[in-house]
């Protein structure tokens, strides 16, 4: 793991557990209970595959119109098929220009947008870069993310009420967002260095994005959706990082007792649909979410067992740090060309 960046607590968010009542084994049906979400109308990236397609459905339940910007369209349109309210477009978080044409597209009807889940996402895969030369985890799940949010930005705000979240994970444990070297070009390339700062990002991200949007009404909040079962995020992933990690074993089957600690995807899924549409949120924002509560902050206290997914929590407070958030920020508009939150 790459040297973390000690911070000084008083600069993040008021990370702190609210009692919400739910747990690690809440799902999204206990979270969704007595919410409507008729008239509203969201988009889900990466909405057609595992947490994400369960987030879809949840809120085609409640009552919302969803749009799922898809790189796969074959795909997205095959999971997809027989759910109702659901309208697929093309995007690839990779291709800036397609992230302009969607947001585009969709600021031509007029919408406001009161709920923008940037769901999609990439883990441990091989070094790869954009046509820019940025690194994919950084690329995909930070940079197009944030890309995407400032085009749509003039929707969010016509909503009066709008909510962000972003997927990101307890990985933003395994790396601190290197600044001076974010894109591999100078140190040699890890790709769980590059996954970890690509959520250490989601986080400051979510961070600055709500102290700056909550004026027009617009709250933003960042989920650890814990360890789940059944979903492909790791697909390309070297089996010897999950053996590495003590969840594998030699031949590459999971451990029977990690298995009985890991998420169901309605449970996975919980915590980002909270965070969406929670009325026990509507005063907070910028905060590090899990187990559908807010997550406290890890001091260095907390005792991470990677074969045992339960104790895997906590948010670092380099990666809620607001003065972080604002470098961050300001990096991510000269990396994407991309200036957003204007009157």
């Amino acid at each position: 793991m790459e040297q973390q960046t000690s911070v000084d607590n008083d600069k993040s968010p008021l990370q702190k557990a609210i009692g919400s009542g739910f747990t690690p084994t809440s799902t999204t049906t206990d979270v969704i209970t007595g919410i409507s979400l008729t008239g509203k109308t969201a988009i889900v990236t990466g909405g057609y595959a595992g947490i994400g397609l369960e987030t879809v459905k949840t809120f085609v339940s409640a009552g919302a119109q969803v749009i799922v910007p898809a790189r796969d369209l074959k795909k997205a349109a095959q999971n997809l098929l027989g759910v109702p309210n659901v309208l697929l477009e093309s995007m690839d978080l990779m291709d800036p220009a397609s992230i302009d044409a969607f947001a585009e597209k969709f600021l031509r009807t007029g919408s406001p947008l009161h709920l923008l889940v940037n769901n999609a996402g990439i883990m441990w895969v091989p070094l790869q870069r954009d046509a820019r030369g940025y690194e994919s985890q950084l690329a995909t799940n930070h940079l197009g993310h944030f890309q995407l949010t400032a085009q749509l930005w003039p929707a969010l705000k016509k909503a009066a009420g709008a909510r962000v979240v972003t997927v990101s994970s307890f990985g933003h444990q395994m790396a601190s967002f290197n600044f001076d070297d974010p894109n591999f070009e100078n140190r040699p390339y890890e790709t769980l260095a590059g996954y970890g700062q690509s959520k250490t990002a989601n986080n400051l991200f979510t961070v600055e994005l709500d102290r700056r949007a909550k004026e027009f009404g617009v709250r933003a909040f960042v989920v650890h959706p814990g360890s789940v079962n059944g979903t492909d995020l790791g697909r390309v992933a070297p089996m010897a990082l999950f053996q590495q990690l003590g969840t594998h074993d030699a031949d590459g089957n999971l451990f029977p007792e990690v298995a009985r600690t890991l998420k169901t995807i309605p449970q996975g899924a919980a915590t980002t649909v909270w965070c969406a549409t929670s009325p026990q949120l509507n005063d907070l924002g910028g905060l590090y979410c899990e187990n559908a509560d807010v997550a406290d902050l890890d001091d260095g206290t907390i005792d991470h067992q990677y074969d045992n997914p339960l104790t895997l929590r906590g948010v670092k407070p380099y990666s809620v740090d607001a003065e972080l958030a604002e470098r961050l920020w300001t990096l991510s508009e000269d990396l994407t060309g991309v200036r957003f939150l204007p009157n």
